[in-house]
């Protein structure tokens, strides 16, 4: 079983924490679905993500609940079903997305969220009600629901550009920053996922037997279906990411780096849908996001650091990457846009 199939088990501790007894009850659940009880205390351990989809159905039937307890109104067995049906029926991913939030808004009691669009990009906002903000894990369900439900309407991986919450940051979050962005930002305002507008446009077209096949494997599939952990270029964009863009070696040198031919490289990054150039400019932009949320960092500097000869290529790569220029997701990063009420 590959990393990729797994998840922490500091995630199905978090799941049972508001929606199952300590002690013979829990034993007794994990048991059920397969997993060992003793891993509890082995913060390093991993179990397979069919398990914790088990768990998640198990515990679902026996409270009634797909929200693991956390929410005062129950998301009652059904409701993900409810609403990838009533959402695949919409004509775009827009018109989904609304719908489903609308349901979600209207079972969750303290979860109402909103979709803004904003030129080119694209927010959905929680609009909490009160004033101390929820666990990391329970706002991390909540985006695993909407995200992984938009990316099977969408037909394809919806990149994030970033997720703000409102709670600090939890002793967790390698599993977090795999499904859904490395820019996870925490003690925020407000709690909110930030994505490129233009995939709003996208038509759905899905079938019944598809939502089928959809549901019969959820949670799992949503869980690992974009992860490889153990990809060549996730090893790659771990190793850029320690180096400054301007030292970035060419082709040939980091085909030496890794003992093999240029042209092994590139047969095997494209044998998992990539390129070199693609990687390289997918780590630009995720350390482009990282330093627009800083407002003291120019765009000049940005571009320098990023190894571009001006700030004008620097916009341009932005867009391209993004669909956005930076100027507008500087606004939006730092809260000087605001969605309407």
């Amino acid at each position: 079983m590959s990393e990729k199939d797994t998840i922490s088990i500091h995630l199905v501790r978090e799941a049972l924490l508001q929606s199952c007894a300590p002690g013979a009850a829990t034993v007794e659940a994990l048991s059920k679905v397969g997993i060992d009880p003793a891993l509890l205390e082995q913060p390093d351990a991993r179990v397979p993500a069919t398990a914790y989809a088990r768990l998640w159905r198990l515990l679902a039937r026996r409270r009634d609940d797909e929200f693991f307890g956390m929410d005062p109104r129950k998301l009652k067995s059904g409701s993900l079903a409810f609403l990838c049906r009533a959402a695949m029926a919409q004509p775009s991913l827009m018109a989904g997305l609304e719908t489903g939030l609308g349901f979600l808004s209207l079972m969750l009691e303290r979860m109402p969220a909103q979709l803004v669009r904003q030129q080119s990009l694209a927010e959905i906002v929680l609009l909490e009600p009160e004033p101390e903000p929820k666990r990391a894990f329970t706002y991390f369900t909540y985006w695993m629901i909407v995200h992984g439900v938009a990316c099977w309407l969408a037909g394809r991986r919806i990149p994030i550009l970033a997720i703000e919450l409102r709670c600090g940051r939890p002793d967790f979050c390698d599993d977090y920053q795999v499904m859904f962005s490395d820019n996870l930002r925490f003690d925020r305002p407000r709690t909110r996922m930030i994505f490129s507008a233009d995939c709003l446009d996208l038509p759905i077209k899905r079938s019944p037997q598809e939502l089928q096949r959809f549901l019969a494997h959820a949670p799992a599939n949503i869980l690992v279906k974009y992860r490889d952990p153990e990809s060549l270029a996730t090893r790659i964009k771990h190793d850029l990411r320690q180096m400054p863009p301007d030292t970035w070696p060419e082709t040939e040198g980091l085909a030496a780096t890794l003992c093999i031919s240029a042209s092994t490289l590139r047969r095997r990054l494209a044998e998992e849908g990539q390129t070199y150039q693609g990687l390289k400019d997918s780590v630009r932009k995720e350390l482009a996001i990282v330093w627009l949320a800083e407002p003291q960092i120019s765009f000049a500097q940005i571009a320098e650091r990023l190894g571009f000869a001006d700030a004008s290529s620097f916009y341009k790569a932005f867009r391209k990457w993004s669909g956005s220029n930076p100027g507008h997701y500087r606004s939006l990063i730092l809260n000087e846009i605001t969605p309407g009420m």
